[in-house]
């Protein structure tokens, strides 16, 4: 599992970035990756339009880049940029594609730092897994990676002039890639453009052209019980059980890291005192954002009215998700027959999460009761219908509406 960091929205990594890029150069490479669709692009167009003249943008992916000579012609031009003594900015847009990215930035980086040029560099990549890779094998040293992670509830609330609790409900039901959002209207039109610029390239492209790869057909179906499976504690022994091509209990495992790496799905483990432990338990799977399952899903979107079991697990992913792409380290808790279906540790704090649509009472709670007297540091927290808030207050038990939670995160307090 890659580091989580620095996993930022959109506007916090375009702050942390501007910052960095003030900064007397050179420093260090800054390396973005995140997944796909997400404004990686538009972020480094942005920062050029800031920069006017002192920038340079170079897409790897454009047709001018395949053009013999293209990015020796544009190391060329920054240096042009540099020798007049004003600090110039390198943008390399999906850098990964560039043949032996990592090596010939290896080389231009240290031609740099030897001249002592005022230069930037900062590159992104859609496939953690190339970048990641090229970075550790060639870049050590030289670079710092932050993530710009999967658009939150408030994102999408602010960019498209949703109300709060609209911006929450759009998230569980169609997820939250920018990209696809004008296209809910027409839910054709929008799943194949999810499949197309998002899942087929970052299965087809990314994570298969790794040599890692040698079973291609059992990484999409180990894909396609994931997105079907939201939020469930899934044993490897069943999962390889419903695969039509079942390979090694190993090689699953090894898929269902590879899915968390491209920024598609997370396998969080169990939570334990021993890392040993952790590690043996069966995972808990979360769809990293729900318009992986709305576009895959042949039933449709859950309305909670029809179909409050699976609606319930719609709101328990995107819940967990959230926390997991804003960096926190995510895990589940399962001691039959108790079990709490989120334990978060981060910035947010330390929280043990039980995530309730529908009516409970406290014999629903046992689990969450008693995993906070075994672990008193994690704070017990229900996210529910502001209908159950009352009902929290009543049992003595923390509580917040699940699209309050969503927007932005646990309530605030002692944690």
């Amino acid at each position: 599992m890659f580091d989580s960091s620095f996993r930022l929205g959109y506007r916090e990594c375009l702050d942390l970035l501007w910052k960095r890029l003030s900064e007397r150069a050179p420093t260090r490479i800054q390396l973005l990756t995140g997944p796909r669709q997400v404004g990686k692009t538009t972020l480094l167009l942005e920062i050029a339009q800031r920069l006017g003249d002192a920038a340079l943008y170079f897409a790897a992916d454009g047709p001018e880049a395949s053009l013999p000579g293209a990015r020796e012609r544009a190391w060329v031009r920054v240096a042009e940029k540099a020798s007049r003594r004003r600090p110039s900015v390198f943008l390399i847009d999906e850098v990964h594609l560039l043949h032996d990215w990592a090596a010939h930035l290896k080389g231009e980086w240290d031609r740099i730092v030897r001249k002592k040029s005022p230069v930037h560099v900062v590159a992104t990549g859609s496939s953690a897994l190339r970048v990641g890779k090229g970075s550790r094998e060639s870049l050590a040293g030289r670079f710092e990676r932050l993530t710009l992670t999967h658009w939150s509830a408030a994102s999408i609330g602010n960019v498209f002039g949703l109300g709060a609790a609209d911006a929450a409900n759009a998230v569980v039901r169609w997820g939250s890639y920018p990209g696809a959002w004008r296209l809910r209207g027409d839910r054709a039109r929008w799943a194949a453009y999810v499949r197309d610029a998002i899942v087929e390239p970052a299965i087809g492209r990314d994570i298969l052209a790794l040599a890692s790869v040698r079973r291609p057909a059992l990484l999409r179906q180990v894909f396609g019980i994931c997105v079907s499976s939201p939020a469930q504690v899934v044993s490897m022994q069943k999962l390889q059980g419903q695969l039509h091509d079942r390979g090694a209990l190993e090689t699953i495992a090894h898929y269902l890291g590879l899915l968390e790496e491209a920024y598609l799905i997370a396998a969080v483990p169990k939570y334990a005192a021993s890392p040993r432990r952790m590690r043996s338990s069966p995972p808990k799977i979360i769809v990293l954002n729900n318009a992986l399952m709305a576009a895959s899903d042949p039933r449709g979107v859950p309305e909670p009215s029809a179909d409050p079991a699976r609606f319930g697990a719609w709101v328990e992913n995107a819940c967990l998700a959230f926390a997991w792409n804003t960096g926190q380290q995510v895990s589940y808790w399962r001691e039959e027959p108790h079990e709490v279906d989120g334990i978060t540790e981060g910035s947010w704090g330390r929280w043990a999460i039980e995530v309730k649509t529908g009516r409970y009472d406290a014999a629903s709670l046992r689990g969450l009761l008693e995993f906070t007297r075994r672990h008193p540091k994690f704070t017990p927290l229900i996210v529910c219908e502001k209908v159950g808030l009352a009902n929290a207050d009543r049992i003595g038990v923390r509580a917040i509406e699940w699209r309050e939670f969503l927007l932005s995160g646990p309530p605030t307090g002692r944690t």
